[in-house]
């Protein structure tokens, strides 16, 4: 089968598309052939070295995918040959042929794209797991968003106002700001020729925002924290800025807030049925017409790397995914 690789630790020109061998399933395993893997930041971090799991080199990046059933493992029941599947792993999913754990297979909606399926679970399970189970966000509270443009952003926005919130969407352009009142956000805020503060204390009536949800870090989180309402909740969702910020602990003391981490990928581990009954809701939310994950486009995977590279890089609108043609 053909690979994106990953044989030394680096940026993602350093991945190497190549013919490696075709894995075989062993007990309660089962080999996805891979029609769409979805592209996230955290595998470009683990092609650095930089992200929480480390796998032994060589490995294929990608965490996420939608396919076809080709092999099953010894044991494996929930799932049969030929089934269409969204899979979920640590990596390996930039692949024509990928590994994954049984448990770990979810049937596909019949009426979803393999594109669109791809592009699903990470995003809207961290940002579903994030609001509704960490920050508890409730119907009238107000959400501040940064990085709102992404696909965690954008899956956000989606997801509060499902929940019926106000959402206050923050991004670095008038075309990504663009996009996220598409996606249904109430107000805007473009953080690099406004001020955050004054606009979200004018946006607020000087209340502040109940819930903060931020996958960026870096420079705009402080001020973001400075600007919550009181018993406020504070998402620590991810650092796409690169640097993770230092806050100082007598602002939540101060707001009465909270600090909230979000680590989706260990609560898929260590709470899958709670990870299984939010896939279900999510699901009936798509049906429904309140969830629309946005796609803006399809790589080969003999250019994943570019992908990538265009994901480090902030030309990223919703979120991109790989073909396996």
């Amino acid at each position: 089968m053909k690979a994106l690789m990953c044989n030394s630790l680096g940026l993602p020109s350093t991945l190497v598309f190549q013919e490696t061998a075709d894995p075989q399933p062993g007990p309660g395993q089962v080999v996805v052939d891979m029609k769409a893997a979805g592209v996230n930041f955290p595998d470009a971090l683990i092609i650095q070295g930089k992200y929480q799991f480390k796998p032994t080199l060589p490995f294929a990046p990608g965490a996420e995918l939608a396919g076809v059933v080709a092999v099953l493992g010894e044991g494996v029941k929930n799932v049969k040959v030929g089934d269409r599947v969204i899979a979920m792993c640590t990596h390996g999913a930039f692949a024509e042929k990928v590994l994954v754990q049984a448990k770990q297979v979810i049937p596909m909606p019949p009426t979803m794209s393999f594109q669109t399926a791809a592009a699903f679970t990470l995003t809207y399970g961290t940002s579903y797991h994030a609001l509704k189970g960490r920050a508890q966000l409730k119907e009238g509270e107000t959400l501040l968003v940064l990085g709102a443009a992404g696909g965690v952003g954008l899956a956000a926005i989606q997801i509060a106002k499902a929940l019926g919130a106000k959402v206050i969407a923050a991004a670095s352009s008038t075309e990504k700001l663009d996009v996220c009142k598409e996606n249904g956000a109430d107000e805007l805020i473009n953080y690099i020729s406004e001020d955050l503060r004054v606009r979200v204390k004018e946006l607020t009536a000087g209340k502040g925002p109940d819930v903060i949800f931020d996958p960026v870090g870096g420079k705009f989180a402080e001020p973001a924290f400075r600007s919550i309402g009181w018993g406020g909740r504070y998402l620590a969702v991810g650092f796409a800025d690169g640097e993770i910020p230092n806050i100082p602990l007598n602002l939540p003391l101060l707001k009465g807030a909270s600090i909230v981490g979000v680590f989706w990928g260990e609560f898929v581990n260590r709470q899958l049925f709670d990870f299984i009954k939010d896939l279900g809701e999510m699901f009936m939310l798509i049906d429904q017409g309140k969830l629309k994950p946005l796609v803006s486009k399809v790589y080969p995977l003999s250019q994943g790397a570019q992908a990538l590279q265009d994901l480090l890089n902030r030309k990223v609108v919703g979120k991109v995914v790989i073909s396996a043609g």
